[in-house]
């Protein structure tokens, strides 16, 4: 995105000529009488495709764009980019369902960008052309893209063809800075709440001789997380090099991540009220380490075409250890050792286990009988009540692209022409095993070791799984587009664009090679072509009018091809198994509305939208254990309002907010997974607290998607040595994930929470001192008023008494002999009142 000023002349040059002969006549009455300098309107360009080559006036393009710089990030003080678009951007919404600040889901008309494998993803991310939506699973990792080196983000609605694959509900486009237009270095220091200590450096420079330009940034933070046992370390470092002449330039960038995350989830809704920090279990860690390289072209062929390109590389390593509850152990006792057990346990060289008494309170967890049925082989998934998964994923993506774009007229019609071809490639390997454990009271889980320590499938027991997976993946995507805008008249613009891909999935097992019943083996291929077409009006300088119908569509990824088996459930990401085919996604948005300016001062825009997903992807649960599958869903649509305001009053005084009424719903029949809805066909039945499904009818709420979502903001300058800062988030609740049909209502005893989060305000403050030119102190205070909120959660089982002891076998038996589970409201708790101090130093610029 580029801010330029209007390229028309604002007066001719006879009136120039006479105006300055009567100056010279009168200079000192002129001097009074000469009237102020008009302003030229400032037209903001975007580029319509991921690659650089053809900037297009904004006014131009059929949807509500809406753009930011890195400047205005580091002017609120986001950490990272999915802090800025939380805060800042309108139609985008967060839940906060890792519980890690580095971690969110990223929300946009209802469609998501993710971190979390299994989640299905509908927004595309593109960094100076390459996309950062990683081959497995689509997901993508926040804490991988470089704050510091931002330039300029672009958020594209709609399901844009032009993004290719994953292109639901929107794109985002990040460039990043040059040392042309970056020069001088910076230098910032922050700290302060949860122990946050952070250093960012950036330097850049050109030498206006050769054309070579240069530019280098970095950051490191840490903290120790405001819940327990939460620490996170990000170090991130970009460098970029590149050349410009008169008619084109050349770059070559690379980045580099290192970190380490602990987002610990969700919380039943009770310990919540006693402890807003505490956490359900732990550790629950990602470390993600990447490396990656990029190589970009630019090059003026004559007055008319442009041709542009580029060629990347990136590694990506990921692995996660994370301690769970065995939902199995919900319902088995955890009485003491039997005899066989306590032969074990002294074989072993254990000591310490009771051996008379047997009683629940004298086994407080059922650490030892974990221990003894792990050595022995013998039901350890029954008697163990912690899980410890581990996964390991390593990821290279490469690619190269190139497009032709043209500024030209046939007669007297205008066409910016683009026409470009692509090619993504990707190996993939997968793995993960579980480990049986034990909680213990600090909800840590520790693990067993022996025959039957991991879960292979090998323990005698009916009830034996196998949570092993060794997947290799190996995917491509060829595609070739075009979009031209054309120029019908001075204020009439066409568009139309095209996008074909086809794609190439091939799975291996390497645990169970060769296909067949419970074999991960499998070959996809997957090819569409999406069809755009926009118009835009300028009925005055003041106002555009705008409407559109695009298409887009999602291949099905190797985590979801590989669980998709009714009958081989699997529970994401920790299993997989063999798998039927699934479709495509394909989605059709339409949207219309209209935007303008008022004499600089005044920017304001009102849109509706509507996007319907034919065979979306939904992760169908079938038990209380979480344990489902992917199946293609029917239909579901997002529509909706969203407008905004922006308003300069006074000098120093900025104004705005956006506001976003969404409609997000499904529109098919389906029955899924409620063991922890009270409406589920069991507790209907009379038999409450155990496995039962729910019937989602159409018209039902997605989810985890808020039905309003305001922001508003206020900037004020009143020196140039201060400003005071306020942004608003508020929110309306949303269903949680097992109340799709919104029937659950609490019993206060199989059933306790409710199956919405509430709605919720925060308030955000900064305030800066500038005491001279480059040097500037800062505070930052996030929510404000210390608000406690949630954005969201699941229905699930709780395995814990009102003062947090494990549950020894649930409820009482029911008429068929089963113990009930009480089952709860799983929360994603916000972040509590925080303070950070910083000073940043600027010179050289």
């Amino acid at each position: 995105m580029k801010n330029r000023r209007a390229r028309f002349p604002m007066f001719s040059l006879a009136p120039l000529a006479a105006a300055s002969l009567l100056l010279c006549q009168s200079m000192q009455s002129s001097a009074q009488e000469t009237p102020a300098p008009t302003e030229l309107p400032t037209i903001t360009v975007v580029t319509p495709t991921p690659l650089p080559g053809l900037d297009v006036p904004r006014d131009n393009i059929p949807s509500n764009v809406q753009t930011a710089t890195g400047a205005a990030m580091e002017r609120i003080h986001s950490p990272d980019l999915s802090n800025y678009l939380s805060r800042a951007i309108g139609g985008v919404t967060v839940n906060e369902t890792q519980g890690n600040p580095f971690q969110p889901d990223i929300n946009y008309r209802g469609f998501t960008a993710s971190p979390l494998l299994g989640t299905p993803q509908g927004l595309s991310v593109y960094m100076d052309g390459v996309r950062l939506n990683q081959p497995f699973g689509d997901v993508v990792s926040w804490d991988l893209i470089p704050r510091s080196a931002i330039s300029t983000i672009a958020l594209m609605p709609g399901s844009n063809p032009l993004f290719g694959l994953n292109t639901l509900g929107g794109a985002i486009a990040i460039q990043t800075k040059d040392g042309l237009h970056n020069p001088g270095t910076s230098v910032q220091l922050m700290g302060g709440s949860w122990s946050r200590a952070a250093l960012e450096f950036e330097t850049g420079g050109s030498d206006k001789d050769s054309g070579w330009n240069w530019f280098v940034t970095g950051n490191a933070l840490h903290e120790k997380g405001w819940r327990v046992e939460s620490p996170s370390d990000v170090r991130q470092l970009f460098a970029k090099v590149g050349r410009t002449t008169r008619d084109g330039s050349i770059y070559l960038s690379a980045a580099f991540a290192d970190n380490d995350l602990t987002g610990n989830g969700t919380q039943e809704i009770g310990a919540l009220q006693r402890d807003w920090s505490g956490v359900r279990t732990s550790p629950d860690s990602t470390k993600n380490k990447a490396a990656s390289v990029n190589l970009e072209l630019t090059q003026a062929l004559n007055d008319t075409w442009t041709a542009s390109g580029n060629v990347y590389y990136r590694n990506i390593k990921t692995k996660t250890f994370n301690g769970d509850i065995n939902d199995q152990a919900f319902s088995e006792s955890v009485y003491q050792p039997n005899a066989a057990e306590r032969a074990a346990l002294a074989a072993a060289g254990f000591t310490g286990y009771p051996t008379s008494g047997a009683t629940a309170a004298n086994t407080p967890f059922p650490k030892w009988r974990c221990i003894a049925n792990a050595l022995l082989n013998t039901e350890p998934n029954e008697k163990c009540n912690g899980l410890l998964n581990r996964t390991d994923t390593k990821q290279e993506n490469y690619g190269l692209a190139a497009q032709l774009s043209a500024d030209a007229k046939t007669g007297s019609i205008g066409h910016q022409f683009v026409v470009g071809a692509g090619y993504d490639a990707n190996r993939v390997r997968f793995g993960q095993s579980t480990q049986f454990g034990f909680l213990n009271p600090d909800r840590t889980v520790t693990p067993v070791f022996g025959p039957g320590a991991f879960a292979d499938g090998t323990q005698d027991s009916e009830n034996a799984f196998d949570a092993r997976v060794a997947l290799s993946s190996r995917s491509s995507t060829s595609s070739v587009y075009v979009t031209d805008t054309i120029e019908l008249n001075q204020q009439t613009h066409l568009t139309l664009s095209g996008r074909y891909n086809y794609t190439k999935v091939d799975n291996t097992d390497g645990l169970t090679p060769g296909g067949g019943p419970g074999s991960l083996d499998g070959h996809y291929t997957f090819s569409r072509f999406n069809p755009a077409i926009g118009l835009t009006f300028a009925p005055s300088e003041s106002v555009t009018l705008y409407a559109g119908v695009n298409q887009g569509s999602r291949a099905p990824t190797a985590i979801e091809l590989g669980c998709a088996d009714p009958a081989s459930p699997c529970k994401l990401p920790n299993s997989f198994a063999g798998d039927p085919p699934l479709k495509q996604v394909v989605t059709t948005t339409f949207e219309a509305g209209l935007r303008g300016i008022v004499q600089q001062k005044l920017a304001w825009n009102f849109g509706v939208f509507r996007s319907d997903n034919k065979d979306d992807l939904l992760f169908v649960t079938d038990n209380s254990s979480g344990f489902g599958y992917f199946k293609n869903f029917g239909k579901t649509r997002r529509q909706g309002i969203e407008m905004g305001l922006s308003a300069k009053p006074m000098d120093g005084l900025t104004l705005g907010g956006n506001f976003m009424l969404l409609d997000a719903t499904y529109r098919s029949s389906e029955t899924v997974g409620g063991s922890g809805n009270s409406s589920n066909d069991q507790a209907l039945a009379g038999f409450p607290g155990t496995d039962g499904n729910i019937r989602i009818r159409p018209g039902d709420r997605i989810p985890m998607l808020p039905r309003q979502v305001l922001k508003l903001y206020a900037d004020y300058e009143p020196t140039a040595q201060w400003r005071i800062g306020v942004d608003m988030v508020a929110s309306s609740g949303s269903n949680l994930r097992g109340n799709e049909n919104g029937l659950h209502r609490p019993d206060g005893v199989y059933y306790t929470g409710p199956g919405r989060s509430a709605g919720y305000a925060v308030f955000n403050l900064g305030v800066d001192y500038k005491p001279r030119p480059g040097l500037k102190f800062y505070v930052q205070v996030t929510n404000l008023f210390n608000t406690k909120y949630t954005t969201g959660g699941q229905l699930g089982a709780n395995g814990f008494t009102a003062t947090g002891a494990y549950i020894a076998r649930g409820l009482p038996q029911n008429a068929n002999g089963d113990y009930p589970v009480s089952q709860s409201s799983l929360l994603s708790p916000g972040a509590p009142r925080a303070a950070w101090v910083g000073v940043r130093y600027t010179f050289g610029t």
